[in-house]
């Protein structure tokens, strides 16, 4: 019996029907789980964000490597290995800032729930700023990529980044901005938790891994991350449209 996991879930007022939910796993698997069967990587990572807890907390038996960092909270071995509720939970909870760095086809257009939370969290005075990389030889002096997608693309579907973006814009509190150059990673970014993807050499953004910081000292990983994007807000431009 896993005593600490079926502790850390009445604590947190979950009970195996709600854990399933929460994981789309079917309700006999978290059974299994509170029996003492290890989870899988990707469901164990689920849980800690779930239930706020670490890894070697709710399953002492894990040995992890001493040299990681403890900022480190997961590692995926790319976006689609990332569970919804790492998403949700990351940028509902923020209550300063929310930052993102991407492609201008953007992870974020795939995920309709994560717009709607920006959304919400600009609502409440959370300011959202996003920053995406565009060709270079987009001319500035030409309609922005968000006016010049039209008004129809959100019939076509939320895939396209332009509809996506076009549906934010015009949203106080949200502000997007555009710059040229090469993009070494994509951050996505709530308060002092960070997603930061990493972009492999000839191979597409979504293969390359994942790295999930939650900062807990001043000296962080995720300040270089952090650095980074603010040099890159300061020099991007925004379209006068926008």
């Amino acid at each position: 019996m896993n005593e600490i996991l079926r502790r850390a879930m009445l604590d947190a007022n979950l009970d195996e029907i709600d854990v399933a939910a929460r994981l789309e796993v079917n309700p006999k698997t978290v059974y299994r789980w509170l029996r003492g069967r290890t989870p899988h990587s990707r469901h164990r990572w689920a849980l800690v964000d779930l239930l706020s807890l670490s890894e070697t907390e709710l399953w002492p038996e894990i040995r992890v490597d001493s040299s990681q960092p403890s900022e480190i909270s997961a590692i995926y071995p790319n976006c689609n290995k990332i569970p919804r509720t790492v998403w949700r939970n990351l940028f509902a909870s923020a209550k300063r800032e929310i930052c993102i760095l991407d492609n201008s086809n953007s992870l974020i257009s795939e995920n309709l729930e994560v717009i709607y939370i920006f959304k919400e969290r600009a609502a409440v005075g959370v300011p959202v700023r996003i920053l995406l990389r565009i060709s270079a030889n987009q001319d500035r002096r030409e309609p922005s990529p968000l006016k010049a997608c039209g008004t129809n693309d959100k019939a076509e579907g939320i895939g396209s980044v332009c509809s996506i973006y076009r549906h934010l814009q015009d949203t106080r509190g949200i502000e997007v901005r555009f710059y040229e150059g090469a993009l070494y990673n994509s951050i996505y970014r709530a308060d002092n938790e960070a997603l930061c993807r990493q972009h492999i050499h000839d191979m597409l953004p979504s293969c390359g891994p994942v790295i999930h910081i939650q900062v807990r000292a001043s000296d962080s990983l995720l300040e270089s991350y952090l650095s980074s994007f603010e040099r890159l807000w300061d020099n991007a431009f925004s379209y006068p449209e926008l």
